[in-house]
């Protein structure tokens, strides 16, 4: 009786997989910091080390396939995780052994967020990572989150030429489609990188597509680390129950807060704010 009292108290937790951001704005820092906001407990897998302040990464140390399997390891099965994320994965055979423990669990949601292209456009894994996160990630996600450019490279840089004359939104709902028909998992393609006065993201289940828009926030603070926050807010919506759409709307809000509260704490170094419960 007494174990069953304490099995039915046990809360559902978060884990992220990504790299470390000794800035604190980004990767692991901004996951936790997003599991917390909702309440709930944060475990975390370090596929690397950066040196990283808001204006760029001046080294970037990756932590072996072995040790990454050893944190993995260390938490699956032993914390209640009912949902994950995943950050930048550099290294094909951490991406190989993070694959195979994952696979064993498909009763944890799982948001792969494909860091792959920068805002700028520069590449930002090899080939050889990007192909394992293609072949051996991908298929096991619930939810993915590219950014347009990614979009694109995922599905080879291919579209018609109607398709690539139409605006962002709708660049982004055929690739959502291509890239859910490929790897059969749920799309949600960022829309911080399309045309207008708002932020559209496109989300495509499997069996329909919906438009998420929320206006820019004039004049930000900060908006570092902001991808982060979003993958790891969807995965904090999915650990507490919520559908698709639902968890979309939501870390869209809690992205959008945290942006509107960024403030300074250092010369022209901005944070994104704080936000204390769901917005």
């Amino acid at each position: 009786m007494e174990q069953a009292l304490r099995e039915t108290d046990i809360k559902p937790c978060c884990l992220t997989i990504a790299g470390s951001d000794s800035g604190g704005n980004a990767g692991v820092q901004a996951d936790l910091r997003a599991f917390h906001s909702y309440g709930l407990h944060g475990c975390t897998v370090f596929a690397a080390l950066t040196a990283q302040n808001p204006f760029g990464v001046s080294a970037i140390h990756a932590v072996p396939a072995d040790f990454v399997a050893a944190q993995l390891d260390s938490v699956l099965g032993v914390y209640s995780i009912a949902a994950l994320k995943t950050g930048m994965l550099s290294d094909q055979a951490a991406i190989e052994a993070i694959a195979d423990r994952l696979s064993a669990h498909p009763e944890i949601s799982k948001v792969i967020d494909p860091v792959m292209i920068s805002t700028s456009g520069a590449r930002l894994i090899g080939e050889s990572a990007m192909k394992a996160v293609k072949r051996r990630l991908m298929p096991l996600a619930t939810l993915v989150t590219p950014n347009l450019p990614e979009a694109e490279a995922l599905c080879g840089g291919e579209m018609s030429p109607e398709v690539q004359r139409a605006g962002s939104a709708a660049r982004a709902a055929e690739l959502a489609r291509r890239i859910a028909g490929t790897y059969g998992c749920a799309v949600l393609v960022k829309g911080g990188h399309g045309d207008g006065g708002a932020a559209v993201d496109v989300l495509f289940d499997g069996h329909e597509t919906r438009e998420f828009s929320m206006t820019w926030v004039k004049d930000p603070v900060s908006t570092h680390g902001t991808g982060c926050s979003l993958a790891a807010a969807l995965a904090a919506e999915l650990a507490l129950g919520r559908g698709l759409a639902d968890a979309v709307e939501g870390a869209k809000r809690y992205v959008h807060v945290a942006i509107e509260r960024s403030y300074l704490v250092g010369p022209d170094c901005g944070v994104l704010g704080f936000v204390r419960s769901r917005p």
